[in-house]
């Protein structure tokens, strides 16, 4: 959720760690600071705000050096502010931490009680003051912090510093990210790899529970139970040229236009001769999938949408059970697992927290397999995963998530007509799905040229304060990430029903300063939606309607985008594109910040 950047050089290191901190200024954050060893010992730099107060900071001081740290951090403990910023120090120590320590209290109770100050309202400090308390009983540095891991309960990525120890930096990790960059006379530390790639592309990803240290020329891993290992070596594929703007005026713009090929990208080499290659799943997905009897698809937010698309298909296609449910809710209750039930996790970063855990969790379950859809290819999650079908959507700034929505619902729809198949799907159907999964960039394409049209359809809604989104069937989820679109760029309060709930409460809220927006596929439940669109009509509503142009039949004189026409597996991400360009004028005409809003993160990786 926040960013990590640490170094250890023999050159000027502060811009380095500053460029580190404004790639990954994406995740979402509310504050930031650098701490680097001086001949002074360690001096900080801390602000509330952004990355680039920060950086005007540290020019107005000068304060630089060879060895340091960095973070930006989106507030859990305690109010956004400079004295809550990281890093955090004790004494000779300072320390960085994502996630959350959830014994904080009980340590710092501790703590107190021994004679240490706390000058924040973190939970992070403790962690500065109890790697102090080692280091003056005489422990090296990466010796404290493996004791002090072991008193941690909760998720926390750290890296540590201490001015007793110039030039070696310590991190570990359970639960929130954190890779070792390895460079010439030079290693680092990130939470992410962008953070780092200016500097290299060749890293470590740490696994649970390990503990590492850094320094100019060496590296030295522990797992949890404290033996040395040797963590692989990867190149990254990772291109800092697609985390640039190009010509559009934000990246939420630049990512909705990249979607033709994003999609292109997920489907290709996936498919010969109008079949779906099956081993693109793993290589026990033929057997798997053959023993496939019902699915259980656990995500969060966006993913959680795509997933409850995912539901329909998999139920109306392999005409098995399916259920979609929210990791944060699955943790925390006790599900009963039918023989034969597939556990299928998505998430756009592969770190998401509560749905990590879940997919942990589900190892004490009787599941048949765990499948992971992902866009990070060395994620927590893939490597949780027995199965697993990669995303291509590439790097997502933008908070606001569109085109991974889109390649997670192609990948869906790769796996829903692969198992369809397996479980007896006729052979026409499952062409003719294949197909549309072909025309899917082109469909795209065309729906993007709407983008003059819906520009002008938001300036109704700027003023606005309150939208309704109106869906059935498959596009009741569409409907859903629409609404999540709007509230979270735009700041206006939207909500998703099924259309048919229009009647059980929501028609009382409908009115001519409350715009409804209906997504209307041309399928068995058209008829019925447009019954729906009537009531609303009735009560003085002002209607919106994103249809497929082959259902706009007698909506003429409405505010009606029409749609390429389309079929069951492309509807659903056609006509997602309309939606996300709607919010995202909204959110241009009422000058918020598109791809930071207020109080989110890209990555989710506390609870």
């Amino acid at each position: 959720m926040c960013g990590i950047v640490g170094i250890s050089a023999q050159r000027s290191i502060v811009h380095h760690l500053l460029a580190g901190l404004q790639s990954l200024e994406y995740r979402g954050y509310d504050s930031a600071g650098i701490a680097m060893l001086t001949a002074n010992g360690i001096e900080r730099l801390r602000t509330k705000g952004k990355v680039r107060e920060l950086a005007a900071l540290q020019k107005q001081t000068g304060l630089d050096g060879v060895t340091g740290i960095a973070h930006t951090r989106w507030a859990t403990h305690g109010v956004p502010s400079e004295i809550n910023a990281h890093p955090h120090a004790s004494g000779e120590v300072s320390v960085v931490h994502n996630g959350i320590i959830e014994n904080h209290a009980e340590l710092r109770a501790g703590l107190i009680a021994d004679g240490y100050v706390f000058e924040s309202q973190t939970d992070t400090e403790v962690v500065a003051h109890l790697l102090e308390r080692e280091q003056r009983g005489g422990r090296s540095l990466f010796e404290a912090l493996q004791v002090v891991v072991r008193r941690l309960h909760g998720a926390y990525a750290l890296v540590a510093i201490s001015a007793r120890e110039p030039g070696t930096l310590v991190g570990a990790r359970l639960g929130s990210p954190l890779v070792v960059g390895y460079g010439d006379g030079e290693n680092y530390f990130g939470s992410d790899v962008q953070a780092l790639i200016p500097l290299t592309r060749e890293f470590s990803y740490l696994e649970e529970g390990d503990v590492a240290q850094i320094t100019l020329t060496a590296v030295h891993i522990v797992d949890v139970a404290g033996k040395e290992v040797v963590r692989a070596k990867r190149i990254s594929a990772y291109n800092a040229d697609a985390a640039q703007k190009g010509e559009y005026p934000h990246y939420m713009l630049k990512e909705i236009h990249e979607q033709p090929n994003s999609v292109a990208d997920t489907l290709e080499g996936r498919i010969s001769g109008g079949k779906i290659l099956t081993q693109i799943f793993g290589v026990d997905a033929v057997e798997l999938l053959a023993r496939t009897d019902a699915v259980h698809i656990i995500a969060c937010g966006t993913s959680y949408h795509a997933g409850l698309v995912a539901r329909y298909w998999i139920e109306q296609l392999a005409g098995i059970p399916c259920t979609a449910e929210i990791a944060s809710e699955y943790r925390y209750r006790d599900p009963v697992v039918r023989a034969g039930t597939l556990f299928l996790t998505i998430s756009q970063s592969g770190e998401t927290a509560d749905t990590l855990a879940a997919l942990k969790l589900s190892r004490q379950r009787d599941y048949l397999a765990r499948m992971a859809i992902c866009n990070v290819p060395e994620s927590s999650i893939v490597r949780e995963a027995d199965l697993v079908l990669m995303t291509r959507a590439g790097p997502e700034i933008g908070v606001a998530s569109t085109k991974a929505f889109t390649t997670q619902l192609v990948a869906l729809a790769l796996f829903t007509l692969e198992l369809a198949r397996i479980k007896g799907l006729a052979a026409a159907r499952y062409a003719d799905g294949v197909h549309q999964l072909e025309l899917l960039p082109g469909l795209i394409g065309e729906a993007l040229k709407l983008d003059p049209q819906i520009r002008a359809m938001a300036g109704d809604f700027a003023g606005k304060h309150h939208a309704l989104f109106l869906g059935r069937g498959t596009h009741w989820p569409v409907a859903m990430e629409g609404a999540l679109k709007l509230k979270e760029i735009s700041y206006i309060h939207a909500e998703a029903y099924a259309a048919g709930e229009l009647k059980h409460g929501p028609l009382a809220l409908v009115d001519k300063d409350m715009p409804v927006i209906a997504v209307a596929p041309n399928d068995a439940l058209l008829d019925k939606l447009k019954s729906n669109m009537e009531e609303v009509r009735a009560r003085g509503g002002e209607l919106y309607v994103f249809a497929d142009e082959s259902a706009a039949h007698g909506m003429e004189g409405r505010h009606v985008v029409k749609l390429p026409a389309t079929g069951i597996i492309a509807a659903p991400v056609v006509s997602t594109i309309p939606l996300q360009l709607l919010a995202y004028h909204i959110a241009v005409l009422r000058g918020t910040d598109v791809d930071q809003p207020r109080n989110l993160a890209k990555s989710v990786t506390v609870e």
